[in-house]
């Protein structure tokens, strides 16, 4: 029976991974395989284990109340992402975002490349890679006519937001798992990971810097009259990302998990849109009588506007690792990997590489069950650096690749002959300095 749970999740991982191909939604697979590794788990009566971290052992427990913890565990990313989401598409409802555009004054292509890549480094540390490279193809297709010029800088995006997501709580999925995993703090995460994620972005952009691609300047700025800039764009933009900002501090201060920090910064900031948008509307209405109402309220639009696919398939993804968790499959199998590959540097740096491929939420997920260490060792740094940011070696490894693979209609081999070996370069330089500052620290 375990080996049949096994090749059920090989299989739906396969599915995962080959979505384009398949033409099939990832969430389908995810949940598929969540139900059937569970259903298979309680029929066949498999013990289940709870892993000790501090005894670095397996306790046997009952599969009501492993199941309630995996259910748990993933109910605090899956709110907090919830929180995240809903918090950016209100500033997008008043076209906040388009405030950034005011600081691109320039029309050389060197230096738009830097205040690209600058601003989807800080953007991706505050409102994750995906949102911010969503924001920033969005403004780069007002700004650049070319589209073969647009396509080198939609890549460099990739790079730097993926980048810019490894060193933030906040600013990745996998390094909001880690986070609200109690594996890493706030603090030490910063300290481990930033100069790496600079290093790791400011060799791809240094290099670039001398390609054809950025010589010269671009033709014109188009300034597009169609877009209405709401009076208080700019202000939900700066409440907006002060209350993700807000989040670690909050942790911080009260010790509670990050999702009720983010669900206050989610009141605050839908209090203001509200007021802002002089609309008198209860969240929690559902009566049908005022929906005409309702959809004047910018808070009902940016929750109808939230990816629930994206959500289902963290649910179906996180419970179906946690499965193998349970069984202990990855705990034996780390066992087994250390002793074969005794160096776990190059396990982790395997990991990294194999995000490019694969999805990082899984990997990241099964290696948190895998590594028995305690909270802010080393490893777990190392492990949110290489998931975050070995992804942007092909278009297809991140989040925000697959975003900007759809937006700009890159084609993967483009990426991987113009872009591929600037992401491995800037991976392998921020990987080496994370050693050396590991040392020091």
């Amino acid at each position: 029976m375990e080996t049949l749970i096994v090749v059920l999740f090989v299989f739906g991982y396969l599915a995962i991974t080959l979505e384009h191909s398949l033409k099939v939604d990832k969430l389908i697979p995810a949940l598929a395989m969540m139900a059937l590794m569970w259903a298979i788990i309680s029929l066949a009566h498999l013990p289940v284990f709870e892993v000790n971290t501090e005894l670095k052992q397996l306790t046997p427990s009952h599969i009501d109340e492993i199941l309630l913890h995996h259910l748990g565990k993933t109910a605090e990313i899956i709110f907090f992402l919830l929180g995240a989401m809903t918090i950016v598409e209100i500033i997008d409802y008043f076209n906040g975002f388009f405030t950034i555009k005011n600081f691109i004054k320039t029309k050389r292509k060197k230096g738009l490349l830097w205040i690209f890549s600058i601003l989807a480094f800080v953007l991706s540390a505050i409102i994750d890679n995906l949102t911010a490279t969503i924001v920033l193809i969005t403004i780069l297709q007002k700004v650049i006519h070319e589209r073969e010029t647009r396509l080198w800088f939609a890549g460099i995006i990739i790079v730097a937001a993926n980048a810019g997501g490894a060193w933030s709580p906040i600013g990745d999925v996998t390094t909001t798992m880690l986070w609200i995993g109690n594996k890493v703090t706030t603090l030490s995460l910063i300290s481990y990971v930033l100069i790496p994620s600079i290093v790791c972005l400011v060799i791809p952009v240094v290099i670039a810097t001398f390609l054809p691609a950025f010589k010269g300047e671009i033709k014109s700025i188009e300034e597009d009259s169609s877009i209405e800039i709401h009076k208080r764009g700019s202000t939900m933009l700066y409440i907006g990302l002060s209350s993700i900002v807000f989040v670690p501090i909050f942790k911080t201060l009260t010790h509670l998990p990050p999702y009720v920090g983010m669900l206050l910064s989610l009141a605050i900031v839908a209090t203001f849109a509200e007021i802002f948008s002089k609309a008198k509307i209860s969240i929690t209405s559902i009566d049908e009588e005022h929906d005409a109402h309702q959809t004047s309220s910018p808070v009902h639009r940016s929750l109808s506007k939230i990816e629930l696919p994206s959500i289902l398939f963290f649910l179906g993804i996180l419970l179906a690792v946690g499965a193998l968790e349970s069984l202990g499959m990855l705990f034996n199998f780390a066992e087994g990997l250390n002793k074969a590959i005794p160096n776990t540097d190059i396990v982790i740096a395997l990991l990294g590489i194999g995000s490019a491929v694969i999805d990082n939420v899984p990997l990241v997920a099964a290696s948190m069950g895998m590594f028995s260490v305690v909270t802010d060792d080393p490893i777990w740094h190392l492990i949110a650096y290489s998931a975050g940011t070995g992804g942007s070696m092909l278009i297809i490894g991140s989040a925000a690749g697959v975003v900007a693979m759809g937006m700009e209609k890159i084609d993967f081999f483009w990426y991987f002959k113009k872009i591929a070996w600037l992401a491995f370069l800037g991976f392998i330089g921020g990987f080496g300095v994370f050693i050396l500052l590991r040392e020091i620290l």
